[in-house]
């Protein structure tokens, strides 16, 4: 595939907390990759910003994923760190 010169494709993905350091390392390698293979941009030009939200903060079905998880009211996610 020939590679797009002036092309910086920006990825912007939005997770649910709780993913560890080294899944969402993967997750931009790989979307990166993607993006190389299919776009033939060069791994250089491509940007993917992770940006995660506590499941009280993340809606589906008229209902936030932590009330829908069964986690109490006021219950944030934070990778298991004490705050």
């Amino acid at each position: 595939m020939q590679q797009q010169e002036n092309s910086m494709p920006l990825l912007q993905v939005t997770l649910t907390q709780g993913r560890t350091p080294e899944q969402i390392e993967n997750v931009i390698a790989a979307l990166t990759d993607t993006l190389v293979s299919t776009l033939g941009v060069k791994q250089e030009s491509v940007r993917v910003v992770i940006q995660e939200v506590a499941k009280t903060h993340f809606g589906s079905a008229g209902m936030s994923l932590a009330r829908r998880d069964g986690k109490p009211e006021g219950h944030t996610e934070n990778n298991g760190e004490q705050q």
